[in-house]
């Protein structure tokens, strides 16, 4: 179901089920509208957890009132848990979405000098040639490098790298399919796995697959996995528990900050609405035109 469409419904109800007062159906209406400005015409389902924290970071950053942030965060939790009892949508992504705190930042951005001790003690493991050290390395560096979420990076198939232009075909959020590049430390990374990790990690697969990176047991590397691995190299750098959009935030963030247009990195990031990426724009002091690979500090 569209956007629009469910939050209509969705208002029908409060009015005519709940019987909501008609002064709280106009500002859950307003909110609801104003969000529809930053995750643009989707679907309902289409809608994820970093879109409406980028909304109510906005919203912070403009001034909103405490009270108005904590009524958008009702109207939104309201929709999805509507949504989820009606089967619209199947997960709700509202479960982890808190109300932020005024003069808070976007969480968990790390120093691009934290990320390069990061990402070389990765590669210091991945040196003996075990294949999960190398996949690892591999899975933090493009994380980091091309700014992806973790459910492309899983869904990345060895045909959908392009290793001489340095770029990956991503499938994100609605089907939709864009391409983007990743620096030359993630390239080598990339290519050690492929030539000493991968191979020993499909050799115990019970069947062939086609997908980059590869769990254990040779099958299709999970969400949950890349998650504890961030969680691991990550967690002591940053302080308390971080996640891969850890790395994806601290690729926007350091890509503006270092100059790069930002509707090349709303691009980048595969964002509906440019809304959504301006949040990132919180850190960076100069505006200068720029290239990725001029930009990103690991290109």
């Amino acid at each position: 179901m569209r956007f629009v469409t469910a939050v209509e419904a969705y208002l029908e109800h409060l009015s005519s089920v709940r019987r909501l007062a008609p002064t709280t159906v106009r500002a859950y209406r307003s909110d609801l509208s104003d969000l529809q400005v930053t995750v643009g015409d989707v679907d309902l389902d289409a809608v994820d957890l970093e879109e409406l924290r980028a909304w109510l970071w906005a919203a912070t950053g403009a001034g909103l009132a405490r009270a108005t942030l904590a009524r958008r965060t009702a109207a939104v939790r309201g929709l999805f848990d509507w949504a989820v009892e009606e089967g619209i949508v199947a997960v709700d992504p509202t479960v982890r979405l808190v109300t932020p705190k005024r003069g808070r930042t976007l969480p968990r951005v790390a120093t691009a000098e934290a990320l390069t001790g990061v990402l070389e003690s990765a590669e210091a493991l991945a040196r003996d040639g075990d294949p999960l050290a190398l996949r690892d390395h591999a899975v933090l560096e493009l994380l980091y490098g091309a700014g992806v979420r973790v459910s492309e990076l899983c869904g990345l198939d060895v045909h959908d790298l392009d290793r001489d232009r340095r770029t990956a075909r991503v499938l994100g959020k609605g089907a939709k399919e864009r391409v983007v590049p990743y620096g030359a430390p993630a390239a080598a990374a990339v290519e050690a796995y492929l030539v000493r990790g991968r191979p020993a990690l499909a050799a115990r697969a019970e069947a062939p697959t086609a997908a980059l990176l590869l769990g254990a047991r040779g099958g299709r590397l999970g969400v949950r996995s890349v998650y504890d691995l961030v969680a691991r190299v990550l967690g002591p750098v940053v302080g308390g528990t971080v996640g891969p959009h850890a790395l994806r935030h601290s690729a926007a963030t350091h890509l503006l900050d270092g100059g790069a247009d930002l509707r090349a990195v709303q691009e980048i990031l595969g964002h509906a609405s440019l809304g959504t990426t301006q949040i990132y724009t919180h850190v960076s002091s100069e505006r200068l035109a720029a290239t990725y690979r001029l930009a990103h500090p690991r290109a």
